[in-house]
């Protein structure tokens, strides 16, 4: 069978994918359903010229191709799997690199297993911008080191993580509550602070806080003294509302951070940890077993 890659989705992801296979010397097609838009067919081929991409029809896409990556929109991931499963055929291995829930990874995983080909799950884990040239991803299913060896060998940053299908988006999505929390929070605070008129101040004391000691040092005292400051934190962002309120700033982070707190109050967590435990694992594992207590 044809070693070649076939890439199913032309977007950023899609180029990026192009660009390495094609500095790599690794064999690859492309399909992507503008090609059947006259409005955007030509956008798609001259795309496609950048990288020395041949420009396939699916089926002929699928047909010479032993290798499969689906890079499209979210939420016509599934729909995209039902399309190519009529086509796919043994030895060959269709690769879900969309970001979704690890509920619907499995829909895709369960959609391609009710077929010949194998399944591995494909998370990229770095911010993707077009003409970049790196990707960072974990591979996850029963084919998953052997799809992170190709991955390798084309100068992918790939990491097999996991043979049972939805941990490795497990693990990217349970990630974006930091990467994209932190995102809308520096912007949420520095609005305020440009209206306030200290935007460069704050921005420079922050960056000095944050390379004052590893990151490690900083989130775990953080979430240490959680034990035993929740509450004042809690009156603490009370004030920071009532703060952004006047600048006419909406509270939107920091309404969500006072309804931790908020929740830190109502299940008494000091009763369990009265003093600053030794280790973040402590409030972390207090506080899931609150939870699980309080859902049963």
């Amino acid at each position: 069978m044809n070693e070649r890659v076939g890439i199913i989705g032309f977007g950023t992801v899609g180029t990026v994918l192009a660009n390495i296979f094609n500095s790599s010397g690794i064999s690859f097609a492309v399909y992507d359903v503008l090609l059947e838009d006259p409005s955007g067919r030509d956008l798609i081929i001259n795309d496609a010229k950048k990288y020395n991409a041949p420009v396939m029809d699916l089926s002929s896409l699928i047909e010479q191709s032993r290798y499969i990556i689906s890079s499209v929109t979210t939420q016509v991931a599934e729909q995209v799997a039902k399309n190519c499963l009529p086509y796919l055929n043994n030895g060959q291995v269709f690769i879900d690199c969309n970001s979704t829930s690890p509920g619907i990874k499995i829909k895709i995983y369960k959609i391609i297993q009710s077929g010949k080909a194998g399944f591995v799950e494909g998370v990229i884990l770095n911010a993707v911008n077009r003409g970049d040239a790196s990707l960072s991803m974990l591979l996850g299913g029963e084919k998953g080191k052997q799809i992170a060896n190709l991955f390798q060998k084309a100068g992918i940053r790939a990491k097999f993580y996991a043979e049972e299908v939805g941990k490795a988006s497990m693990f990217k999505m349970l990630r974006s509550i930091f990467s994209k929390g932190v995102e809308v929070l520096l912007l949420e605070m520095l609005v305020a602070a440009r209206k306030a008129g200290i935007e460069v101040d704050l921005w420079k004391e922050i960056i000095s806080f944050m390379d004052s000691k590893s990151f490690e040092e900083i989130g775990g005292t953080w979430m240490r003294t959680h034990a035993t400051a929740y509450e004042r934190r809690y009156y603490e962002m009370q004030q920071v509302i009532e703060t952004e309120k006047e600048l006419g700033i909406p509270p939107i982070l920091s309404q969500a951070t006072l309804q931790y707190f908020e929740q830190s109050i109502s299940m008494k967590l000091n009763s369990f940890l009265p003093q600053t435990p030794a280790s973040a694992d402590e409030v972390i594992a207090t506080i899931s077993n609150q939870l699980e207590l309080k859902v049963n």
